[in-house]
């Protein structure tokens, strides 16, 4: 076999690092628990307050319903997902003060906002005061104008009370005499009963998306008008709305080349790894319900959106900025954000779009390979250990229509590729980075693992 001809590389160089007594951190902005501590207990008074309001004969029903409510709540403040570092928040706070400070109606605002490093693109106010920006969103923008934008959008969302207006529909409608009698007929009924709760929880679905459409184009005129007094141009709004339309297949930097990240001298690159099948068996799985994908979309089509807001965006035309705050902490976010959120797919054992993540931040600034290098290398190791023990299935996700075609080559791969070959690959790996990453805590420890698990093939 050609490994063995190599020599030994890691073993020898184990203690390298020892030198070195920085911990091995993978967060690049260190969060104040304090002040996550203090946001989950405002949280927790708005709760209570709520719980205590509940009265009259839909009580339960509330109280249920605010309980679920705020589990979802709760997850985001006990966990690791909200960024509360003192720079981060000092940012964030600067444009909230340029929105507050512009708009009077705000003045009494309680809002609790932040960054999660959550990988998906989205924002959303929980109804409580908490707001949240993804960081997947986040790394997509160009400016602070579009940032401006969506933080009026959300706080419009709280402002008009749109969780709570939910609610209460949602509560007159399954109390209302209409749904009741219906669900008592279904009751008796013996025949596609399954069939016709679905149907009746569908029309139901369907008439509190369309009440959520009418919520968005509500918060998207709030915005608007909260937006324009802030001194930030208004076109954010429009370039913002465009991004959204194609944010599921945006990337924040270049797609890794699988063929090229792991092509090497003493262990090429093997092509059945990511080549496609034939066309009978190649078709992507589609989520359920796809043919109703557009009747179902909670938010308006972003397009129409933009439509609605035409002529109010023509008469701020040429006026306002695209940065106030800090453009190059935008901008350093921008970059740094990425690799928290590879870090937070590594902690829920989202291995594979970790892996993806830690390749693309490998060639997008050099500043980051040892980083990124140790990264690769330590998920490559979690990835073997995971296919050793039969446990793969939870952390690489399936191939899928919903997936850009590059992630998706390289979950292909990783079904693809043996135990033993995995092995190797990491291996060939360290050897290449070593040069510039052995300095990085832990890459070392990483690269020893791997060349020992690759002399046993």
């Amino acid at each position: 076999m050609r490994f063995i001809c190599v020599p030994i590389l890691f073993l020898c160089l184990a203690g390298f690092s020892e030198g070195f007594a920085q911990p091995i951190a993978t967060d690049l902005f260190k969060d104040d628990s304090l002040q996550r501590i203090d946001m989950a207990a405002r949280s927790r008074q708005k709760k209570e307050l709520l719980i205590k309001s509940a009265t009259g004969v839909y009580a339960s029903d509330y109280k249920k319903i605010y309980e679920e409510q705020f589990a979802e709540i709760d997850k985001l403040w006990s966990g690791t997902r909200a960024i509360t570092a003192p720079e981060v928040q000092g940012y964030l706070q600067q444009l909230i003060n340029l929105i507050t400070g512009a708009n009077s109606d705000l003045g009494d605002l309680d809002a609790r906002i932040v960054f999660t490093r959550d990988w998906w693109p989205n924002a959303y106010s929980m109804g409580d005061g908490s707001i949240a920006v993804n960081a997947g969103l986040f790394i997509h923008l160009n400016n602070e104008a579009e940032l401006i934008f969506i933080l009026c959008h959300e706080l419009a969302h709280y402002k008009l009370d749109h969780t709570g207006k939910s609610i209460r529909k949602y509560v007159e409608t399954i109390n209302s005499d209409t749904y009741q009698s219906e669900l008592k007929r279904l009751s008796k009924e013996t025949y596609r009963v399954n069939q016709q709760l679905e149907k009746l929880s569908s029309g139901f679905l369907l008439s509190s998306r369309r009440h959520s459409r009418d919520n968005e184009a509500e918060a998207d005129r709030q915005a608007l008008t909260w937006m324009r007094r802030t001194g930030y141009d208004c076109n954010g709004i429009r370039s913002c709305l465009q991004l959204l339309s194609e944010i599921d297949q945006a990337e924040s930097f270049p797609s890794p080349v699988l063929n090229q990240v792991f092509n090497f001298p003493d262990y090429p690159f093997k092509t059945r790894w990511i080549q496609k099948e034939s066309a009978i068996f190649s078709k992507l799985e589609t989520a359920d319900g796809a043919g109703e994908k557009d009747s179902l979309r909670t938010h308006p089509d972003c397009e129409k959106r933009i439509a609605l807001l035409t002529d109010s965006l023509a008469a701020c035309e040429g006026r306002g900025q695209l940065f106030q705050a800090e453009e190059n902490m935008f901008v350093r976010l921008k970059k740094e954000l990425f690799f928290e959120i590879a870090a937070q797919c590594y902690r829920e054992n989202q291995l594979s779009r970790h892996l993806y993540y830690s390749l693309q931040l490998l060639q997008a600034d050099s500043a980051y390979v040892p980083l990124a290098a140790w990264s690769v290398a330590r998920c490559l190791n979690t990835l073997y250990e995971k296919t050793k023990e039969h446990q793969i299935g939870s952390s690489v996700d399936k191939e899928g229509e919903e997936w850009s075609a590059s992630y998706n080559q390289l979950l292909r791969m990783l079904n693809r590729v043996r135990l033993e070959e995995l092995a190797q690959l990491n291996f060939q790996f360290c050897r290449r980075y070593v040069a510039q990453a052995r300095s990085y805590p832990g890459f070392l420890e990483e690269a020893r693992i791997a060349e020992k698990r690759a002399r046993l093939q």
